[in-house]
């Protein structure tokens, strides 16, 4: 267990992207990202909280990011790439990467929230330093040895009821295969 105390300097860097399709995948939910923020600063310093989003002109899209910024979490958003096949790209993992390498001279712990085995050899690179890296993600959907390589990691998927709020439709609703819910139906 991670020894937490108030002087610690905390920066938490969070993938959106990640986050929102974990949710929406696993529990048919939103992120909760005021609680979110909460729990991985834990009462500690917060020296600086970003949100790494893609910008794909949706409906209340604007209305998420000022969600974001009114719970105290900067919004870095980059324009989706759309390709001349169609294919769509969207990620902030080299920008999230220079950001923690940049902070880790003012901080003591990087909360990283995610999913992505993507970020290993920041999350290494850090280590070395002497940093102490915490991630937050779903385990259900996050990288095995990601989650081995941290000190700590939060399970989002422990509680869901705090992390995430219900779908105003269904409240929470975890995937199922479709043969369970087929089974269901009868």
């Amino acid at each position: 267990m991670l020894i937490r105390h108030k002087n610690q300097r905390v920066a938490v860097l969070i993938d959106v992207q990640n986050l929102y399709h974990s949710a929406k995948n696993l529990y048919n939910a939103r992120v909760n990202f005021k609680n979110l923020l909460l729990e991985a600063t834990a009462g500690r310093q917060l020296i600086r909280a970003i949100a790494y989003a893609t910008k794909a002109d949706e409906p209340g899209e604007a209305s998420f990011f000022d969600a974001l910024e009114k719970a105290g979490i900067e919004v870095r958003l980059k324009d989706l790439q759309v390709y001349p096949d169609g294919t769509k790209k969207g990620d902030w993992d080299v920008g999230l990467a220079v950001d923690a390498i940049r902070l880790c001279a003012n901080i003591d712990v990087l909360v990283l929230v995610t999913g992505d085995g993507d970020f290993i050899p920041m999350v290494e690179y850090l280590k070395a330093l002497g940093k102490h890296v915490e991630l937050m993600g779903f385990g259900k959907t996050s990288s095995f040895y990601l989650k081995e390589l941290v000190n700590e990691f939060t399970d989002l998927d422990s509680r869901p009821d705090y992390f995430l709020f219900k779908s105003k439709k269904h409240g929470f609703t975890k995937k199922l295969p479709n043969i369970i819910k087929m089974r269901l139906k009868r």
